[in-house]
């Protein structure tokens, strides 16, 4: 019986240490997630930015990993279902137990996931365009605010072209909505009057574009220039801009700016009607520098396809990465908490050739481009800023915001701090 019941406490002994070495096991890597859309209607946009990634954790492993372990991916699919990416981000973190989530493309998407990030604390890297009015102490928002986007295409269509009439045209959710909610509110600062902007909206994946181009032509037919700023988002541009070249609208008559085509979107249009149509970005595969070479060709090695281009989410995708990366290093550690105190002022590289800067809001540091179409698929910039514009969470131009300021800084440590009442208000509007 002694024999028995030293035999059942060494197996008992055995079966804690066995259960604990698990854990440890299972730590031996960084995980890093991946949220991205591999189908539905935004899998031709996010599918490129799951592999960047891969490529990313590929190229540092070859680099001997991170505090002396390999990166592994995680990837989901949250398939363009809003939903489903709360829940895929959920699984990531308190399942998977990954270390940071690079992922979303659509405002919605973030906007689904952003509670459950909060509640455990976990750290995404979003790297896409976006309306701004949000600043999250577990969010790092690599892509472009308003103020880097959307505002300087608008002063580039009014001080080059001369355009005094607007088509604010965009896919029904909240990114094209408050975006085009600043840009009203700037264009009416700048005299635009109400009978020169017009605004419509088209559900995700919408194929049927005939009368609007037709509405859109009748209402650059005024003898005022026309312009259209789009914030149509996936493959809905396909049929787009198909239909405009059905139509005749070519980019002499009423150009369009677009926020969210770029080189992978045009890579399956025929390019030749939309000639001389135009796109704000912080990056085109055109730009020529160094680092974007090096860039291009790590790209088209990795993927096994020559034809393969990259674009501006990408890039931001490549610059969070890094930035990430470099706080890990700094703060010796891939906790959250300590990432997120480490990566305030980090630098990183961009496409550009220059160099990109987090700030205390969460926003970084960007050139803003004008890019031409060609008939190539790529764009020819026509203008860019003269250095690198600083990402505002909050808008200027809506009364609601600018009064509010996010700095995650010891200095207020608040992403919406209300500069009249002197108080954080915990929420995003």
């Amino acid at each position: 019986m002694k024999i028995h019941r030293m035999l059942k406490k060494s197996l008992a002994i055995t079966g804690i240490a066995f259960c604990a070495a698990l854990p440890a096991a299972a730590a031996d890597t960084i995980k890093v997630g991946v949220l991205h859309s591999l189908s539905g209607t935004m899998a031709i946009s996010e599918t490129t930015l799951k592999d960047t990634v891969l490529m990313m954790v590929e190229e540092q492993n070859k680099k001997g990993g991170l505090l002396g372990k390999k990166l592994e991916a995680v990837v989901v699919d949250p398939a363009s279902n809003w939903p489903l990416f709360a829940e895929k981000a959920r699984q990531l973190l308190a399942k998977d137990k990954v270390d940071v989530v690079f992922g979303c493309w659509t405002s919605v998407s973030r906007k689904s996931v952003l509670p459950v990030f909060e509640e455990l604390n976990g750290l995404l890297f979003y790297p896409v365009q976006y309306e701004g009015e949000e600043s999250s102490k577990n969010v790092f928002y690599t892509g472009a605010a308003p103020n880097q986007q959307a505002i300087p295409a608008v002063d580039y269509l009014m001080n080059e072209i001369g355009v005094k009439r607007w088509v604010l045209a965009g896919t029904d959710y909240v990114y094209p909505r408050t975006t085009n909610k600043i840009l009203e509110a700037y264009l009416k600062s700048k005299g635009v009057a109400q009978a020169d902007i017009l605004i419509n909206y088209t559900p995700f994946g919408h194929s049927d574009w005939q009368s609007i181009v037709s509405e859109i032509k009748k209402f650059g037919s005024t003898g005022k220039k026309t312009a259209v700023v789009s914030t149509i988002n996936g493959d809905a541009n396909v049929p787009f801009y198909k239909e405009l070249g059905n139509q005749g609208v070519s980019a002499e008559d009423i150009p369009v700016v677009a926020f969210s085509v770029g080189e992978e979107e045009l890579s399956g249009i025929d390019t030749k009607p939309l000639v001389g149509h135009l796109a704000a970005w912080n990056y085109f595969q055109s730009v020529s520098a160094p680092v974007n070479d090096a860039f291009i060709k790590s790209w088209k090695a990795y993927i096994k396809n020559p034809k393969r281009v990259t674009n501006d989410p990408m890039e931001a995708t490549y610059i969070g990465f890094n930035m990430w990366v470099k706080a890990v290093q700094a703060a010796k550690s891939t906790d959250p908490t300590a990432v997120q105190k480490a990566i305030i002022g980090v630098e990183a590289p961009n496409l550009s050739g220059g160099t990109s800067k987090m700030l205390p809001n969460h926003h970084i540091t960007k050139p803003v481009l004008i890019g031409e179409i060609q008939e190539d698929g790529q764009f020819a910039t026509v203008w860019e800023t003269e250095g690198l514009v600083p990402g505002d969470a909050w808008s200027d131009f809506l009364p609601e915001s600018k009064i509010i300021e996010a700095d995650w800084t010891a200095k207020l440590n608040c992403g919406n701090y209300n500069t009249v009442t002197k108080k954080c208000s915990g929420q995003n509007f």
